[in-house]
């Protein structure tokens, strides 16, 4: 049972450990993008359509599926959609200096109308008598496990037992933790958040690095939505039934103390407490809400012991949720 618990966990933390990532990226830039459900939604819905036509293609028969394509395909529609969200924030955030939190919140309202228009579309197509579109022969080829190596015991389990995905999660987390830390790349991302004014003095592009980064983030997020529908749904699309994961990345974003590597281990304990709601069904629903009130409480704890502390590495960046007018330099 805690074996179960803990892959279980994991599974539940990954497309936040995404959203998170993705969110940090964005953030670091000085962008406060609160967009970032909309986002995973609308990467989610695009990976599906993108599986949903290669399935078709392939008259629905797995022996005429090419594992490659049946991977890479909704990856690359996830993103494309993820990035096009992303231009969309920039070009109202940045070239229009649009207000940061209504244009976020906009664009969560016009990603999720989105996705919910195109998966009631591909129902229709489909004529299924559920609310609900199967795409179940793709998800066999996202969670397929590595031989030999999930079967020891388990260690197998916990640590060789999951989709690729979750590998390809935990490895953009390190990568971008590299980056943003050791890197002259990075080093910039994080002038440009701190103090644009400064940055743009220095020769920094503001621009150029606001809109590489939220466009990357937004990618980076969308991702989280195509891994939670091939791998934690089985490749099962419903409307409205991601919940609310997209809030929850952007409250582990604060949790990890803007930092990937912290969001990997935030993004599993965040699973483990969604997770445990599944432990209390026998105490009532009522307590069963208060277990999934528990992310956002911890997170809320963090940000007051953090701000009491106020140690400047545990702070946002100088200048998240402002616009930046060159012209008052």
């Amino acid at each position: 049972m805690i074996i179960q618990f803990i892959c279980r966990a994991i599974l539940l933390g990954v497309p936040l450990l995404y959203g998170s990532t993705g969110e940090i990226i964005t953030e670091k830039s000085g962008h406060l993008n609160l967009g970032i459900p909309g986002i995973m939604y609308v990467g989610a819905i695009s990976g599906v359509v993108g599986s949903f036509l290669y399935e078709n293609a392939c008259g629905n028969d797995i022996a005429n599926m090419n594992a490659f394509l049946a991977v890479i395909i909704p990856l690359l529609c996830s993103i494309a959609g993820s990035v096009i969200m992303g231009l969309i924030y920039s070009f109202l955030t940045v070239t229009l200096h649009a207000n940061q939190n209504v244009t976020g919140l906009a664009l969560t309202t016009f990603g999720v109308g989105l996705g919910n228009f195109l998966g009631a579309s591909l129902i229709s197509i489909t004529k299924s008598e559920l609310p609900s579109i199967a795409l179940t022969k793709t998800s066999s080829f996202f969670v397929a496990k590595l031989p030999f190596l999930s079967n020891l015991g388990g260690i197998g389990a916990i640590l060789f037992s999951h989709d690729f995905m979750t590998y390809l999660a935990i490895a953009i987390a390190l990568v971008t933790s590299f980056i943003i830390s050791r890197t002259r790349v990075g080093l910039n991302l994080r002038a440009v958040g701190e103090n644009p004014a400064t940055a743009d003095a220095a020769g920094i592009n503001v621009v150029k690095y606001r809109y590489l980064s939220t466009c990357i983030g937004s990618a980076v997020a969308g991702l989280g939505g195509l891994q939670y529908v091939m791998a934690y749904a089985s490749g099962v699309w419903s409307n409205n039934a991601f919940g609310d994961r997209g809030w929850m990345a952007i409250a582990l974003v604060i949790f990890a103390l803007w930092k990937p590597s912290f969001a990997i281990v935030g993004s599993f304990l965040f699973g483990a407490l969604c997770n445990a709601n599944n432990y209390v069904q026998g105490l009532g629903t009522e307590t069963q809400e208060l277990f999934k009130m528990l992310p956002y409480v911890v997170t809320i704890l963090v940000l007051i012991i953090t701000s009491m502390r106020k140690k400047r590495e545990h702070q946002p960046p100088g200048s998240l949720g402002l616009n930046y007018f060159r012209e008052d330099r």
